[in-house]
């Protein structure tokens, strides 16, 4: 299976600016997948405003900030109706369990070598991908073909209240009407 490379959109949180440029300047070497930085964050207030008016695919999260702690941060990003997949960027590898339990993708330590980070964010793109095939299979809603009267008409299954079979037809209810299948 071969996957169609998109470039995912981040969301880089610490409360360190030095460590947010680190990251930004990795994040821009990674190609495969290919990663746009969309936002950043200093705090998770921030990081939820950033969530609130940004889409993202992938949120990089610090442990120890002031304020509200990034496993904090990664529960009410998980109460979001879209969360993105989470990676923890720590120089703490303590917390890699609590991290886990939240349903993080990965859990990188400082300081994050490239090849290390491009593993991750590929972990991120399968994530995104059965996501997104999974949206489109909902939205192709499943139909029933019905020849009737030499049109074509087609039932959305979700219409159908039942079927009853009587001898050589079946008879196809929905709310509004009754079609008839030439079939047992």
């Amino acid at each position: 299976m071969t996957l169609n490379h998109v470039v995912l959109r981040a969301l880089v949180v610490d409360d360190e600016a030095l460590a947010r440029g680190r990251m930004r300047t990795l994040l821009g070497d990674c190609t495969s997948p290919a990663v746009h930085c969309v936002g950043e964050a200093a705090n998770a207030v921030q990081a939820m405003e950033v969530l609130q008016h940004q889409a993202v695919d992938v949120a990089l999260l610090d442990i120890h900030m002031p304020g509200a702690d990034g496993l904090a941060l990664a529960r009410s990003i998980q109460a979001m109706a879209q969360p993105p997949a989470l990676i923890f960027v720590t120089a703490h590898a303590e917390h890699a369990v609590d991290a886990f339990e939240l349903e993080a993708v990965d859990y990188l330590t400082k300081p994050v070598r490239l090849e290390r980070l491009q593993s991750s964010l590929q972990k991120v793109e399968r994530y995104v991908q059965s996501r997104r095939g999974l949206e489109a299979n909902l939205a192709q809603e499943d139909v029933l073909i019905i020849q009737e009267r030499g049109r074509t008409e087609r039932i959305p299954v979700s219409h159908i209240l039942y079927f009853k079979a009587e001898l050589k037809y079946v008879t196809v209810r929905t709310a509004t009407r009754s079609y008839i299948l030439d079939g047992s």
